[in-house]
């Protein structure tokens, strides 16, 4: 049995200006961001990790390195964020605001509808993130690893493990630097243990 810690990246600059959907842009952890890093370092203390797993995008990867208290970590280019496609860089209200049939599409079916129009469906999100967690689980059949991603492809890989339709993966809520640990035993079948966990 695999224990994954799956890690949501600490406060970019765009989560704290109306949340606006970061995407495949490159942008660094704010100060907030830094110290919710640090204290997921203090939560997992006493934790031993076989490895650490990260997107390559810098705000993943300094939340990595921070709360493992490690650089020796793997960078996998499968847990980058979805491309969010003409949403990039704008809050959903501005987006919105532009093209409301484009969010209405992606919300009554992602797994065809493209992000933003132009970016990724939840379909060819699904299949990279599971392709990842399928290679690690064949490396690592049992203990424990950190994994640290980003909001969108952690709850959709997520709501497609836990069989929910895509359509509903935004109810499943995983906050900035937030621990959410399941199993997945050889087969890839999956325990979802914690949730959104500070504590």
């Amino acid at each position: 049995m695999l224990n994954v810690y799956l890690l949501r990246h600490g406060e970019t600059r765009y989560n704290a200006d109306g949340n606006r959907y970061c995407g495949r842009t490159d942008i660094g952890l704010t100060e907030k961001g830094i110290e919710q890093a640090r204290l997921v370092n203090e939560q997992l203390q006493g934790m031993s990790f076989d490895a650490v797993y990260s997107s390559p995008l810098k705000r993943a990867r300094y939340t990595a390195e921070i709360a493992s208290g490690s650089q020796m970590l793997i960078t996998d280019p499968r847990l980058i964020e979805i491309d969010f496609g003409t949403w990039e860089g704008k809050t959903k209200v501005e987006f919105i605001t532009e093209e409301p049939e484009l969010w209405d599409n992606w919300m009554a079916d992602p797994a065809v509808s493209k992000a933003g129009g132009t970016g990724e469906n939840a379909t060819d999100i699904v299949t990279r993130v599971d392709g990842f967690y399928q290679e690690v689980l064949a490396r690592h059949t049992s203990g424990n690893i950190l994994v640290v991603g980003h909001n969108g492809i952690n709850r959709l890989y997520l709501a497609y493990k836990l069989g929910m339709p895509l359509k509903h993966y935004r109810r499943i809520v995983q906050e900035n630097s937030s621990i959410t640990l399941f199993s997945l035993d050889e087969s890839g079948e999956i325990n979802l243990k914690l949730l959104n966990s500070k504590v």
